[in-house]
């Protein structure tokens, strides 16, 4: 059996769909999940892998086929690749799928890196023209998955360091602060996952967002308010200005509780609004929404764990 490299899930902490508008963005990688390709033959493998085994096949064919129309600038050796995939190649993973944390984009990261010829070595000193160009390719992939995407997704897996996303044409390799257990009346805060248990898929929320901005009215919302809030939530959460940052996210969270209906799952507008109100914690979407994990951040996490006892919470930074 031959295995490689490891490449963990990510979540995108700021910029959901603002980012589509050229906002501000901050990914950082998940440590929690991840995936590696794995080449194993499959005559008597589980099911799942034979699914995985047949879901590369569908991916190498897409690839194979964008390469011939010159619509993915990368070299690829497909000749080891299919050969691989005839032998039983899957993707071994504990990466949830439409969860938002990047199930395709560890897969699409790690296709790039086992078969691509001169590709850009993630272990080097990466310039902005190499993290573009990595961006560029990575987008042109994984639109397999979801009829478009930036690229940004596998490229936190690929480079497994949290990226701030300036704009289309500048990206940077930044550090998460040290918050150094800031307390709230003596309480730890926290960024964590809250598990709906329900996967979705992004393309249909991604669109459903991208017709909603053909009113002019509703894009300039987006621009004027949410745009703002998310730009001042990555500025204080990279100065390790959490008190401020808290009063940003209450913006961002009513934003969104409020103009994004569609992509909050029913069941979770009751402590969505709960949270508003009574400034215990505050949630917002983790990538599309409509299912998958939501993102909560709170000054009294110890608190909140017993408030949503009947929810799956998962830590992601303690505060």
């Amino acid at each position: 059996m031959i295995e490689s490299p490891f490449f963990y899930s990510k979540i995108l902490l700021f910029g959901e769909y603002s980012i589509i508008l050229h906002s501000m963005g901050l990914a950082v990688p998940y440590h929690l999940f991840g995936g590696r390709l794995v080449l194993k033959h499959i005559t008597d493998s589980s099911r799942r892998i034979q699914q995985s085994n047949r879901e590369l096949k569908a991916f190498c064919e897409y690839i194979e086929y964008k390469t011939q129309q010159n619509q993915i600038d990368v070299d690829f050796d497909f000749t080891s690749l299919e050969f691989d995939i005839a032998q039983g190649l899957y993707f071994q993973s504990n990466i949830p799928q439409g969860f938002g944390v990047g199930s395709s984009g560890a897969l699409t990261a790690a296709l790039y890196e086992r078969y691509v010829y001169d590709k850009i070595d993630r272990s080097g000193i990466l310039t902005n023209e190499d993290i573009l160009k990595l961006k560029l390719i990575f987008g042109q992939m994984e639109s397999h998955f979801h009829g478009s995407s930036s690229g940004v997704d596998p490229l936190i897996c690929y480079l497994n360091q949290p990226l701030l996303i300036k704009s289309k044409t500048s990206i940077e390799a930044v550090k998460i602060p040290e918050f150094n257990g800031v307390k709230y009346e003596k309480e730890m805060g926290a960024i964590f996952l809250l598990n709906t248990n329900r996967p979705r898929k992004t393309e249909p929320l991604v669109n459903l967002f991208l017709e909603k901005c053909k009113q002019e009215d509703f894009k300039n919302l987006c621009k004027n308010e949410l745009m703002v809030y998310n730009n001042n939530c990555i500025h204080y959460f990279l100065s390790g200005d959490f008190k401020n940052l808290l009063i940003e996210l209450k913006k961002v969270s009513k934003f969104q509780f409020e103009h994004f209906q569609p992509m909050i799952p029913p069941l979770y507008r009751q402590i969505w609004q709960y949270g508003l109100e009574s400034d215990k914690y505050y949630l917002k979407l983790c990538g599309a929404g409509g299912g998958g994990f939501i993102l909560g951040f709170t000054p009294h996490f110890n608190s909140i764990r017993t408030a949503l006892a009947d929810y799956q919470l998962r830590v992601v930074y303690k505060l």
